[in-house]
C-alpha cells in the first residue's frame, strides 16, 4: 500500500490528479482511519491504464471510465461463468455416480435372456 504522493510518483501523475480520479470514480484506494488515501499496486495498474487510454489513445475521462467499468463487469461475469462450470459440473458427476449407484442395485436382480423369436400358438382347453 502507498500513500498518494507514492502512487502519484509510480504512475506518473500528480497527486492531485490522482484525487480528481478518485473523485470521478475511475481508481478506488483504500482509506486509513483518519481518511489518507492508501494505493495497491492494482490501483497503480489502473491509473497507468488511465493515462495510457487518455494519452495514447485520446479517449476522454467519461469514455475510460466506462471502459473500466465494462472491464470490471466482465471479470464479474467471468467469476460466475467459472463458478456456474464448477457447480455444472459438480452436479453431473453426482447424477452419474447416482445413476451408477441405481445400475450396480439392478444387476443383481437381472437374468441374462437369450433372445429368441418363437411363435406359441395358445389353444384354450375346451370345457
Amino acid at each position: 500500500m502507498f500513500v498518494i504522493s507514492v502512487a502519484a510518483d509510480l504512475a506518473g501523475l500528480h497527486a492531485q490528479t490522482l484525487r480528481g480520479y478518485d473523485r470521478m470514480g475511475l481508481v478506488s484506494p483504500g482509506r486509513t482511519s483518519g481518511g489518507g488515501r492508501r494505493y495497491s499496486m492494482r490501483d497503480i495498474a489502473v491509473l497507468r491504464e488511465v493515462q495510457r487510454l487518455s494519452q495514447e489513445q485520446g479517449v476522454n475521462l467519461a469514455g475510460i471510465k466506462r471502459i473500466i467499468d465494462l472491464e470490471n463487469e466482465v471479470g464479474a461475469l467471468r467469476s460466475r461463468v467459472a463458478e456456474l462450470t464448477e457447480e455444472l459440473a459438480a452436479v453431473h458427476a453426482a447424477a452419474e455416480q447416482a445413476a451408477a449407484a441405481i445400475h450396480r442395485s439392478y444387476r443383481n436382480e437381472l437374468v441374462p435372456v437369450v433372445r429368441q423369436t418363437a411363435l406359441v400358438v395358445w389353444k384354450p382347453k375346451g370345457r
